[in-house]
């Protein structure tokens, strides 16, 4: 009997492989939104992905044998985490997706590498940017005023105020990536199921309060989304995202953030039937090329031998 053995280029082969299907995961949660808030209120909704979400994460902890933590101080980082990386962003998300489609949610609402570099140039680093550092945040604010602005000029509506919801979910998200290094010397894992936990101790009453969800109708296609987007672009997407942070590094892993923007262009087209103007398409190149510039690391030289 003869053992396989995993050689490294099974091993690139699988991790590329792997992040794809995070950047699909994540790419499609704006067009799981986008059918779940047809007939469930963003509250409702996004309570119920953080509850089933941190109930799976807090499920697969056990199973490797994880404990969460017990400090107070710990849970406050939790709980400011949960408002940076999910109560607030998810809602704004949820809400904006009643008005704008799912692909210009994922042009707008994945520019949080961008947000990152320019809150940390601001509140943390003192260095100056790079030239690509420089190029990434230009191109990247050209894209969201090219996709904003197209509808900024004609008249502010409720589309405008909710793709102005998605850019404030952007940095929200950038702001959680900064905070997010509060958590060093814990497994990855563990802020992700607290900051989860938090989210729904917060939003859970909210949503019983406002939506009183024991009276609402929700579509079975409406609760398929739910369930997918909690199971799958939640909770296994977590999962595979702490994979890849310990076999490609935190660096090789945000390559999903400008794959998963054509993938949730694309699922928006095929899946919702919508259509974007040339103006918006402009846009996405912009923002791709933004983010690929501020997340694709720089080639270091090989020493001479």
């Amino acid at each position: 009997m003869t053992l396989a053995i995993e050689t490294p280029p099974a091993r690139t082969a699988i991790n590329l492989a792997l992040l794809v299907l995070l950047a699909t995961l994540w790419g499609a949660a704006y067009t799981l939104v986008k059918i779940g808030v047809e007939t469930i209120p963003p509250l409702t909704f996004i309570s119920g992905r953080t509850l089933i979400a941190g109930a799976i994460l807090l499920a697969i902890m056990r199973l490797r044998g994880i404990a969460m933590p017990r400090d107070p101080a710990v849970w406050k980082r939790f709980m400011i985490q949960a408002c940076l990386n999910s109560v607030f962003p998810f809602t704004l998300i949820a809400w904006a997706e009643r008005h704008v489609g799912a692909g210009l949610a994922t042009i707008l609402g994945s520019n949080a590498p961008i947000f990152a570099f320019l809150l940390a140039l601001l509140f943390v680093r003192h260095e100056r940017p790079t030239v690509r550092q420089s190029f990434g945040v230009a191109a990247g604010l050209t894209g969201i005023c090219l996709v904003v602005g197209v509808d900024a000029l004609n008249g502010l509506g409720q589309d405008v105020l909710a793709q102005l919801a998605l850019v404030l979910s952007a940095v929200l998200f950038g702001a959680a990536a900064l905070f997010g290094r509060n958590f060093n010397g814990l497994d990855p894992m563990v802020p992700a199921a607290g900051s989860m936990i938090c989210g729904a101790v917060v939003l859970t009453p909210l949503a019983l309060v406002v939506d009183h969800p024991w009276t609402l109708t929700p579509s079975a296609a409406s609760m398929t989304a739910l369930i997918a987007l909690a199971v799958f672009s939640t909770a296994l997407a977590f999962v595979i995202y702490f994979r890849l942070i310990q076999t490609l590094g935190s660096v090789g892993t945000t390559a999903q953030a400008y794959l998963r923007v054509p993938l949730g262009v694309g699922l928006g087209v095929v899946f919702l039937g919508e259509t974007l103007s040339p103006t918006v398409w402009i846009g996405l190149v912009c923002v791709v090329a933004g983010i690929a510039a501020m997340t694709i690391p720089k080639r270091t030289a090989a020493p001479i031998q």
